[in-house]
């Protein structure tokens, strides 16, 4: 039986999206952001909470943008660079797929004493 004879495997937005929320957990000085309701944020932000990620998936090319926060004083560049590139590899190696792009947006910048356990 052909490949093409078996079916494909189509792989949800969703999935993306908690792998890329995982992997943010893998990177120092990163931490996730609280949603927020007309500027107004829900809750607590910082290392303990969940990132906003949301990605999409078109054939076999992947969109991630997340929302977090990073660790003042480290560097944003480099921290944001490597998550963006530690999202790519994770999620090329998890699902096959190209990442084309990840947005990262940093809504706050958390001193070192919020620093903690993360949640998933």
């Amino acid at each position: 039986m052909t490949a093409q004879a078996r079916g494909r495997t189509e792989i949800a937005d969703r999935v993306l999206e908690r792998i890329a929320a995982h992997v943010l957990t893998e990177v120092e000085a990163t931490g996730g952001a609280a949603r927020r309701v007309l500027g107004v944020p829900l809750g607590r932000t910082g290392q303990r909470t969940r990132p906003q990620v949301s990605a999409h998936v078109d054939g076999r090319l992947a969109t991630v943008q997340m929302k977090i926060t990073v660790v003042y004083p480290e560097p944003i560049r480099q921290v944001t660079r490597r998550l963006r590139d530690r999202v790519t590899s994770r999620l090329g190696e998890l699902t096959g797929l190209e990442v084309r792009q990840v947005d990262i947006d940093i809504v706050r910048l958390t001193r070192p004493q919020e620093q903690g356990r993360r949640l998933l």
